[in-house]
């Protein structure tokens, strides 16, 4: 069984990779691929083979996947492009026989009013329409994603968010790659949906508690409004199209969009998934 991952450069794609290896797979049995394959250099060392895959090149596509069982299609990074360069992923896996195709989706993508949802449901339906025999992994928000803020907080003893109460069900990186290691090398979950989150949704009160625990210092958590959250954005040298994606990002949570903690990861992992406090922790060692 080959098994190919999609974006091995970037840093889930690795750790699927080394989580792949840690499960005992063969380093021969991985294809590891990405845009510029000397970036994939030091897994080439490992014995891992090696290809060049760009989502925007059939071509590139239909060579990387030849002789390969099982994909991992992790969710492109150019807004506005992915579902297309997806498509280009989802007709070369059909061609090749492709006996299961994983895909790294958004929480709630088939049905959230959240600005990252559109792309990921465009691709959820395009890989439903295939029958690809395939898994839907929604990982949802990474704890590192908070690292910038907490080093931030350091300084300013502040985490400013425009999204009011909304919770997040956050998971590692590390975690998430181990869950979707598993889905790759197991026959179970073809025809789910899973959501992939942590066990416990945490509010940003808590994400400054968390903050504060880690950095030895009192941290606080500051609500903004979303024209005071744009503001701030614009003001920091964001232009305006960036600043409201990523306050709509905030709305999103604030409406509860990643507010769907389970223990589906826990199960994969067949342990606890990682706390906020000791996530947070080792991305700031990091």
């Amino acid at each position: 069984m080959t098994i190919l991952v999609t974006a091995a450069s970037g840093q889930l794609g690795r750790l699927v990779v080394d989580a792949l290896l840690d499960r005992g797979v063969a380093p021969a049995d991985i294809v590891a691929t990405a845009r510029d394959t000397a970036k994939l250099a030091d897994l080439a060392e490992r014995g891992v083979h090696t290809a060049r895959l760009d989502y925007s090149e059939p071509a590139s596509i239909a060579a990387a996947l030849d002789g390969v069982d099982r994909v991992l299609l992790v969710s492109g990074s150019e807004f506005g492009e992915r579902a297309a360069q997806h498509q280009n992923v989802i007709d070369a896996a059909k061609a090749a026989g492709v006996a299961k195709l994983v895909y790294t989706s958004a929480p709630q993508a088939a049905t959230a009013d959240f600005v990252l949802a559109p792309e990921h449901r465009a691709t959820e339906e395009a890989i439903a329409a295939s029958g690809i025999p395939a898994v839907i992994a929604r990982d949802n928000w990474y704890t590192e994603n908070y690292a910038a803020d907490v080093s931030r907080a350091a300084d300013t003893s502040v985490i400013a968010a425009s999204v009011a109460d909304g919770k997040v069900a956050s998971a590692t990186r590390a975690d998430l790659a181990e869950g979707l290691a598993v889905l790759l090398t197991s026959d179970d979950h073809v025809g789910q949906v899973l959501e992939l989150a942590g066990e416990t949704a945490w509010s940003y009160d808590e994400l400054a508690a968390a903050a504060s625990e880690v950095l030895g210092r009192e941290v606080r958590y500051q609500q903004l409004t979303t024209e005071e959250h744009v503001a701030a954005l614009e003001s920091a040298g964001l232009d305006a199209g960036t600043a409201g994606f990523v306050a709509g990002i905030d709305d999103g949570i604030r409406r509860g969009v990643l507010d769907v903690p389970n223990d589906a990861l826990a199960r994969l992992i067949g342990r606890p998934t990682t706390s906020l406090v000791d996530g947070l922790r080792a991305a700031l060692a990091a």
